[in-house]
């Protein structure tokens, strides 16, 4: 058992660290600050990007035109925090473990609560995470690198450019898991199966391909290993909009912290496409 589901289990119990709402309570409670990899289990989690509404028609384009980084699975209404499509409890002030604040592009705060921040004016995007195929590759009996580590995923900035959307541009940015090669045709196999959170890979093997220099340090999340016999596979991630976003350089915005994601009600077999 890993030192993170070790403390996950601490401050969940063993029977509240797979349901839903108990995890959103004890993240708006402030008890848990760290990733959500692995918790409610069964459950589809979210990136949230958080924009006034004079950008969200912009910035709703951008993840039509870039459905593999940003599938949409709810927008709120200008000035709503409720989103009850994905959850009857939600806040979306209080139910991250940690967002980011960002002001003309530059991050400037991480806070645990964003109920001093709200405005009239904001609008909610939930998008698609990877985390939610991470359960189908562990039932088909993949082993995942960073879980069993008990780290975030490791994520990278690539050469991949998005299409742009009024202001919103930048680098793809994509997840990383090593699998052995049989490994890999498998999970490309299940993981196309849940277009809704990125879907099938986007790249296999050299990283080079995609500009990245060096497995070693991603740009966001911890490393992971690659052993010798085994094959980087990246899909398309949801931190991709906060590139855009330094891009862009609204005059305000809110996001989640890289790994730390909405926990919604929704169940990850539900978004199936077969």
């Amino acid at each position: 058992m890993s030192t993170s589901t070790e403390s996950a289990l601490s401050v969940f119990g063993a029977g509240g660290v797979n349901d839903a709402a108990h995890v959103r309570s004890v993240i708006r409670q402030g008890r848990w600050t760290s990733q959500t990899s692995g918790l409610a289990n069964g459950h589809v989690q979210g990136n949230v990007v958080i924009l006034p509404a004079a950008e969200a028609g912009d910035f709703l384009r951008y993840c039509q035109r870039n459905p593999k980084p940003c599938p949409v699975l709810a927008v709120s209404e200008p000035g709503q925090a409720e989103l009850p499509a994905l959850g009857a409890d939600i806040d979306i002030c209080t139910d991250l473990p940690r967002y980011r604040v960002w002001r003309h592009g530059e991050l400037v705060d991480e806070p645990t609560d964003i109920g001093a921040l709200w405005r009239k004016d904001m609008v909610t995007f939930v998008l698609g995470c990877s985390f939610s195929f991470e359960q189908a590759l562990q039932e088909a009996g993949l082993r995942i690198r960073h879980i069993d580590q008990g780290r975030n995923v490791p994520m990278y900035r690539t050469n991949t450019a998005t299409e742009p959307a009024g202001p919103f541009h930048g680098p793809m940015v994509v997840t990383m898991r090593p699998f052995k090669a049989a490994d890999a045709i498998r999970a490309v196999q299940i993981t196309s199966r849940f277009p809704d959170v990125h879907g099938a890979p986007v790249h296999i093997g050299d990283p080079a391909q995609i500009g990245i220099a060096d497995l070693g340090k991603p740009d966001y999340g911890d490393a992971v290993e690659v052993l010798p016999d085994e094959i980087p596979v990246f899909w398309a991630c949801g931190v991709t909009p906060q590139a855009a976003i330094m891009q862009a350089r609204p005059e305000f915005c809110i996001t989640h912290a890289p790994g730390a994601m909405l926990i919604t009600d929704l169940l990850n077999h539900q978004l199936a496409s077969f």
